[in-house]
């Protein structure tokens, strides 16, 4: 095996979201460790880091879902395996996973999958479908529920399954350097005032992500006279969704909120929006696989409040429970509860100075401890070693 191994990371766009992000830290994590990095991509907003971090950008139709197209893109991965001198190839996503498992067995690699959704559809095609994900050398789960849920989907066997979850960069979601000036910014841009508090919803506009909760959760707070003081900040973009953007104003408007719920798109300063939050909100109503926010507002000692689905009541489980007898991290509500959303919203509205200093100090702890990008980079590296019989986990270990 080289010295400097290649590995090739395909995903069909670099924009924004969990594998995205995760593509980029392990391109990172490959480049320290002495590998030489690729990824295969049609392009995106984060597409720019890929060199940045020292990797290769490889413009590629990865997202293509036609048959004859992924074909082709099998025999171009094919050729690009021995033109390059490819040592593994990860797919990130189920179309290009398609091709790079055909291009993998025909070139005799190994071949890695992140299992990075949920994937819905029960029907027996999308299963199949969905499967190409659990058809690699070995999978790598972003949790245990998404482990369980590909055991019990495609009958893989639990050895074959690796859970890695995903990471939270500790420099960049540190308290300690979020300059109050960063802070200032967002709350101008918000239109928020002095001294109002925030309740933040970082996610895209689509209706799984549960914006409806929230919004109608507000208005039982205002109802109850609750919201003085306080404003409601969904921070996502709607990537075409226009028509549920403007679902959501009308929500907004007829509940008499106006002004009190904002839509303010495309956050690009994540961090110090949940430094500015006095509590952060994952309300989806369809399964989380890892649901990153979570671990981000903790890591900047923001409470959060989770629907009791997916992975992110795994994430505050594991924080274990107060002396209080409450969980130490956070709330976990029924999916789709508004009127026990509006119940937690208003505890967490409440905490105290000391209350919410000892909430985040025990927050940052737990994902310093489970959470970090470290540990998911080193765990990856760990799994290319195991299948290409390089040693980048050493070199990685030697020079971080």
């Amino acid at each position: 095996m080289p010295r400097s191994p290649t590995i090739l990371q395909i995903i069909p766009r670099l924009d924004t979201g969990g594998a995205e992000i995760t593509t980029l830290e392990m391109t990172e994590a490959i480049v320290e460790a002495g590998g030489r990095a690729l990824v295969a991509t049609e392009g995106g907003r984060l597409a720019p880091e890929v060199e940045r971090l020292g990797g290769e950008l490889i413009v590629f139709p990865a997202g293509t879902k036609n048959p004859f197209r992924m074909l082709v893109n099998a025999l171009r991965l094919e050729r690009m395996i021995g033109r390059q001198g490819i040592a593994l190839l990860h797919a990130r996503s189920r179309a290009p996973a398609w091709s790079a498992l055909r291009a993998a067995r025909r070139a005799g690699v190994p071949f890695v999958t992140t299992y990075h959704g949920a994937y819905g559809g029960t029907g027996r095609l999308k299963t199949w479908y969905n499967g190409v994900m659990a058809r690699s050398d070995l999978v790598i789960a972003n949790s245990n529920f998404t482990g369980a849920l590909i055991a019990e989907r495609h009958g893989t066997a639990r050895e074959r399954i690796r859970v890695i979850h995903r990471g939270v960069d500790l420099e960049r979601f540190d308290p300690e350097r979020i300059e109050p000036g960063r802070i200032a910014t967002l709350r101008q841009q918000w239109g928020i005032g002095a001294g109002e508090r925030v309740v933040l919803q970082a996610a895209r506009l689509t209706g799984w992500k549960g914006q409806r909760v929230l919004i109608e959760a507000a208005r039982l707070l205002a109802a109850r006279g609750r919201m003085e003081g306080v404003t409601v900040v969904l921070a996502g973009d709607a990537q075409g969704r226009d028509g549920y953007a403007e679902e959501l104003s009308r929500q907004i408007d007829d509940a008499r909120l106006a002004g009190r719920v904002r839509l303010v798109g495309h956050c690009g300063d994540v961090a110090a929006a949940f430094m500015t939050a006095t509590v952060a909100v994952i309300a989806s109503t369809e399964p989380e696989a890892f649901g990153r926010a979570t671990t981000e507002a903790l890591a900047m000692g923001c409470p959060v409040i989770v629907s009791d689905l997916g992975a992110p009541p795994e994430t505050l489980r594991r924080g274990g429970v107060g002396a209080d007898g409450e969980l130490a991290l956070g709330w976990i509500v029924p999916p789709g509860e508004a009127a026990m959303l509006a119940d937690c919203l208003d505890e967490a509205l409440a905490l105290s100075g000391p209350r919410r200093q000892v909430l985040a100090k025990r927050a940052r702890e737990h994902v310093a401890a489970h959470f970090s990008k470290r540990q998911l980079q080193r765990q990856t590296l760990a799994v290319y070693d195991e299948l290409a019989g390089t040693e980048l986990v050493r070199r990685f270990d030697e020079v971080t």
